[in-house]
């Protein structure tokens, strides 16, 4: 598997070339997190989202498809003992509706055959009243991002879909989601966080 092969560098990657996001990014999540949520992460990759996010709330149970992943996640929360790592499909999630106060999943819809099925698992599991917080990079407009992008897919990286940052919010609304909060954390490939409030 592509992400299992490029784990270990993942995180030196992202930072030479979008440090600045990739650092804000958890720190802008986080600041939707309390001190009593239980919170799923799903497609945590190396950590980089849920070493913020792991402070902030009494427990995270975070999830990849890639074992590779999960393994860097390991070393880089391996300070924080409110941490579960599991091995799992964000479409088909096996736990009961209803059962987070907050769910994330970070730079991951835009890799997904049915993101809209992944979208209905995340508002399942999420608590009435809860939050739904997915950041997805925007470089679809941008053509230095696109040569980036590239270089990803001849690596072995599969993109079904980009974004801008009104594509993005046309995807959430083509899905009938219309309590959907949008923020922009900027630098050379800005990501946007639309968060959902599950009514």
């Amino acid at each position: 598997m592509f992400w299992d092969k490029v784990s270990g560098l993942y995180d030196f990657f992202e930072t030479a070339y979008n440090g600045k996001v990739y650092r804000n990014l958890g720190k802008k999540v986080a600041e939707e997190i309390e001190q009593n949520d239980i919170v799923l992460e799903c497609a945590c990759g190396t950590g980089a989202i849920s070493k913020y996010i792991a402070p902030k709330c009494k427990q995270l149970i975070t999830t990849d498809f890639s074992e590779g992943m999960l393994k860097q996640t390991a070393k880089n929360c391996r300070q924080y003992d409110n941490i579960k790592l599991r091995r799992a499909d964000m479409t088909q999630i096996k736990c009961r509706d209803n059962r987070f106060d907050k769910v994330v999943a970070g730079n991951v819809i835009h890799l997904l055959e049915d993101p809209y099925a992944a979208i209905k698992e995340l508002v399942r599991v999420c608590k009435t009243g809860g939050q739904i917080i997915i950041p997805t990079y925007i470089n679809a407009s941008d053509g230095v991002n696109q040569k980036a992008v590239r270089l990803l897919e001849l690596a072995g990286a599969n993109f079904k879909r980009q974004f801008d940052i009104n594509s993005y919010k046309k995807f959430f609304e083509d899905a009938g989601y219309k309590n959907v909060d949008y923020y922009i954390v900027d630098g050379r490939m800005p990501c946007a966080i639309a968060i959902i409030t599950k009514q």
